[in-house]
Formats: C-alpha cells, sequence, structure tokens
C-alpha cells in the first residue's frame, strides 16, 4: 500500500503561513514567554533561601567533611552531631536576614542581571548597531545610578529599591521604542510614496469624472478613501518616529542627569518625581500607537 501524504502547510501568494498557522504560532510563543517569566518569577521574587543554604559550598564541605571523618573512625556521635547542626542551619539559616544580604542576595542579584542580559540581547538582536550600543550605554548608566543610590545615606532601602525599578521599565520602554522605530523606518522605506501619490490622484480623477451612482464611481471613492487612510498612517507615523526619537533622547539626558545629582538629592521622592514624568511620556508615547500596530499587524500577515 502506498503512503498517504500529508497535506503541505496552506501558505498565501506571498509565501507566507496563513491566518490560522501565524495565530498558532503567536500562541506558541505566549506560552514560551508565560514559561520564562514563571521561571524568572520563581528563581527571582519567592527566591529559594533554602535551596542556596543547603548548596552554599562551605556548608557542602563542612557537612560531607564531618560525615566523612564520622564513617572513617566509626563514630556515630559524630555523624549525629553533623546532621543535627545541618538541621539547625537549613532550619534558621535561610530566614536570617543578614546571612541573605551577606550571602545570597548578591547571587540572586548577579542571577537577575543574567536573566536581564539574555532577555536584552534576544529583544535587541535585529536593531541596528548603533541602536545596540545606546542601549548598552543606558544600561550601563542605570547601573551607576542604582550604585550611587546606594551610596546615598539619605535613601531608605525598601523606599528607594521600588523606586529603582522604575529605571529598569524605563530601560524596557526604551528597547521597546527602538525596536517599533525601527519597524516603522522599515516600513516606511518600503511605501514608494511617488506611486501612492499617482494613485490618489487618479482615483480622485475617476471619482469626480465618473456619474453618480455608476458601480466604476462607487469603486474609485472607495479606493480614494482608502489612499487617504494610507496617506495619514504613514502622517501620523512620521509623527510618532519624531516624538519617539526625542523621548529616547530624553530618557538618555535624563538618566545621566539623574546621575549626576543623586548624590545630593535628600529623599527618594526628588528621584521619583523625574522617573514618573518619563514613564509618564513614555505611556502617552506608546497608547498613540495602538493604531497604527494593528494596521502594521494586519499588512504582515
Amino acid at each position: 500500500m502506498g503512503t498517504i501524504e500529508k497535506p503541505a502547510p496552506r501558505r498565501t501568494l506571498s509565501g507566507t503561513k496563513t491566518p490560522a498557522a501565524g495565530a498558532q504560532q503567536k500562541v506558541v510563543d505566549e506560552a514560551i514567554s508565560a514559561g520564562k517569566n514563571l521561571i524568572r518569577d520563581s528563581i527571582l521574587s519567592k527566591r529559594p533561601y533554602l535551596k542556596f543554604a543547603f548548596g552554599n559550598p562551605y556548608n557542602l564541605s563542612l557537612f560531607s567533611g564531618a560525615l566523612v571523618a564520622a564513617g572513617i573512625t566509626l563514630n556515630p556521635v559524630l555523624a549525629i552531631a553533623a546532621i543535627g547542626a545541618e538541621a539547625l542551619w537549613l532550619l534558621y539559616a535561610p530566614d536570617s536576614k543578614k546571612l541573605r544580604k551577606i550571602l545570597w542576595d548578591p547571587r540572586f542579584e548577579k542571577l537577575r542581571e543574567a536573566i536581564e542580559a539574555q532577555e536584552r540581547e534576544e529583544k535587541t538582536r535585529d536593531l541596528p548597531p548603533y541602536l545596540q550600543q545606546r542601549v548598552a550605554a543606558l544600561v550601563e548608566n542605570r547601573q551607576r545610578i542604582h550604585k550611587l543610590a546606594e551610596q546615598n545615606p539619605s535613601f531608605g532601602s525598601e523606599l528607594l529599591k521600588s523606586e529603582l525599578v522604575k529605571t529598569s521599565r524605563l530601560v524596557d520602554s526604551f528597547i521597546e521604542m527602538a525596536i517599533r522605530s525601527t519597524r516603522y523606518e522599515q516600513y516606511l522605506e518600503s511605501v514608494d510614496l511617488r506611486e501612492l501619490e499617482r494613485d490618489r490622484q487618479r482615483w480622485e480623477t475617476r471619482m469626480r469624472t465618473g456619474k453618480a451612482g455608476e458601480a466604476d464611481t462607487e469603486i474609485a471613492k472607495k479606493n480614494f478613501a482608502i489612499i487617504l487612510k494610507r496617506l495619514d498612517k504613514i502622517r501620523e507615523i512620521r509623527e510618532y518616529l519624531g516624538t519617539a526619537r526625542g523621548q529616547l533622547d530624553l530618557i538618555e539626558n535624563s538618566f545621566k542627569l539623574i546621575a549626576d545629582q543623586i548624590v545630593t538629592m535628600h529623599s527618594p521622592g526628588e528621584l521619583s518625581g523625574q522617573l514618573d514624568e518619563l514613564l509618564t511620556g513614555v505611556e502617552a508615547i506608546q497608547e498613540s500607537t495602538r493604531d497604527t500596530e494593528k494596521m502594521l499587524a494586519a499588512m504582515e500577515i
């Protein structure tokens, strides 16, 4: 018997996958993203100090060394004492704020930075080199702000931590705007404005010279309306690019200014005001692009 061949996936004329395939890929991407977030939250938010307490090299060497010594000397008392000491360590050490701060929090911080660096690399992989360099410089300035803020005795640790989270949000927003700006620039480069203007004039002429109510005239009206909408969207994209470029510069310059000022700030409130203002500007820009994103997404299907 002959084998039954599976039908090849349907593709559009442009060679891309069908909308159904695109929707499936989106679900897969969202599932992967959710999995990464779950892992990240379990590692960094819940912070399993018990695992770090047991896996500490000093703890492992002392505990295993005591058991080996008990085995060599055939001394059950030494083994029981080692197990008891280990039990007490695992019972109390994970809850010790001092030990967390000295031993484990720095390791969590390095792990967090490594995860963030990997995520940034994945996000910025397709950015032009000059934008990748700007992102790297912004991250360095954010780290500098954090170090200088920790050295300022006027800042309380808990309140300061909540404010410094905003700098990470601004870095993420910077990357998002840079990615979106790159996409918009590439889209504008793909549009032949002269041809679009010729189409506008052609359909406008047909619309005005045709007889009212005739099918050709109605089609000309619809085509003319679509061309006008495209021209409006192109204008909106150009306006967004101008605003986004200014906002990217503003975030960079503000980070540099904050790094200069933070040593002499008297409270986290001074830092909060500047960061909140930047976040408000970023959110306003992101809100203004929703319709444009829908249009481009529809064109990419």
